[in-house]
């Protein structure tokens, strides 16, 4: 009879790299509603995969990179007929988190973002390893002919610029949702109402206004960040950087009357600075508020003991602890 035991860590690892390509293909489809083309070739100012990707290695480990690459074969599947120029894309799609991952380890990045060099460390991840992908994807394009040379370094910029964005917005959301899970404080449910109102409030009409009030979203950041920490930042400035896609796709709002490039411009400025302002304040402020309550309990700990040692009581561990010897 077979242990049934030897079976499950394979079994589970299979199923976990199917669920990654399944996440990875959905996430991709929902990336392309907001696709733009820039030269003939299809861009989108955020793609989430690069986000779940990053996210999966983060938390699984590398070990599901199987599933990175099947679903990004999907994803070009469901788009064209794949032809030999495909598996360049998908290895330039599967190396790139990868390349991610390596340098975030290798700095010690903590995946609940508790430390503002955890948010530099992100950042600075995801600009250069998306370098792979967008060289990657662009480059096999020029070489297939189905690009000039000359608009290379134009589609090449977007592409790289969605790229980074889906790590930048989805990968922090991801970690939180797969991290461990902190109880909910009923007490501020309040705060995180008037939060949630204020943002479907001000985020559309920012978004859609033709007056071009873009820069209104940034105090919800902030709000968010000091209040919600990463939580309230990132699902703020996920839902700007959507409403603001979806306006650029479809020429209204901030965007009317603009070319493919202003538009991806615009929108890869206005996407970047959401970014990094929630991501980079909130890891600063879960910085600085660890760090106060780990004072706090530094300083209970000494006024405990300060209290002991006023009232005569011998700490454990120390020399007055040990029993007196009987007189000779």
């Amino acid at each position: 009879m077979v242990d049934s035991r030897w079976l499950r860590r394979p079994v589970r690892a299979a199923l976990t790299t199917l669920a990654v390509a399944a996440v990875y293909y959905l996430s991709g489809r929902l990336g392309l509603l907001g696709r733009l083309r820039i030269e003939g070739i299809v861009v989108t100012p955020v793609w989430p995969p690069t986000g779940v990707a990053v996210a999966a290695l983060l938390v699984f480990g590398l070990q599901v990179w199987p599933g990175i690459a099947l679903g990004s074969l999907l994803v070009i599947a469901s788009l064209t007929t794949p032809q030999a120029s495909t598996l360049v894309n998908v290895a330039g799609n599967t190396v790139a988190p990868l390349c991610a991952v390596l340098l975030l380890r290798r700095v010690g990045f903590r995946p609940d973002i508790s430390r503002l060099r955890d948010g530099l460390a992100l950042v600075v991840a995801g600009l250069c390893a998306m370098v792979i992908s967008s060289t990657a994807g662009v480059g096999v394009q020029v070489l297939m002919g189905e690009l000039d040379t000359e608009d290379f370094w134009t589609v090449w910029l977007a592409w790289w610029v969605g790229d980074t964005m889906g790590v930048l917005l989805v990968t922090p959301l991801l970690l939180l949702f797969l991290g461990p899970k902190e109880r909910f404080r009923v007490r501020r449910w309040k705060e995180a109402l008037c939060l949630a109102l204020t943002a479907v409030v001000l985020v559309p009409l920012a978004a859609l206004s033709t007056v071009s009030l873009l820069f209104l979203v940034f105090p919800l950041l902030v709000w968010a960040a000091l209040w919600f920490e990463l939580i309230g930042s990132m699902s703020c400035a996920l839902f700007a950087s959507v409403l603001a896609t979806f306006e650029a796709n479809t020429g209204g709002g901030a965007f009317v009357r603009q070319t493919g490039l202003e538009v991806m411009a615009k929108l890869g400025s206005f996407n970047g600075a959401v970014a990094l302002t929630a991501l980079l304040l909130s890891s600063l402020v879960t910085e600085q508020r660890t760090t106060r309550h780990s004072i706090q309990r530094a300083c209970d700990e000494l006024a405990e003991v300060l209290d002991h040692l006023g009232a005569g009581d011998n700490l454990p561990g120390t020399p007055g602890n040990a029993p007196t010897p009987p007189p000779e």
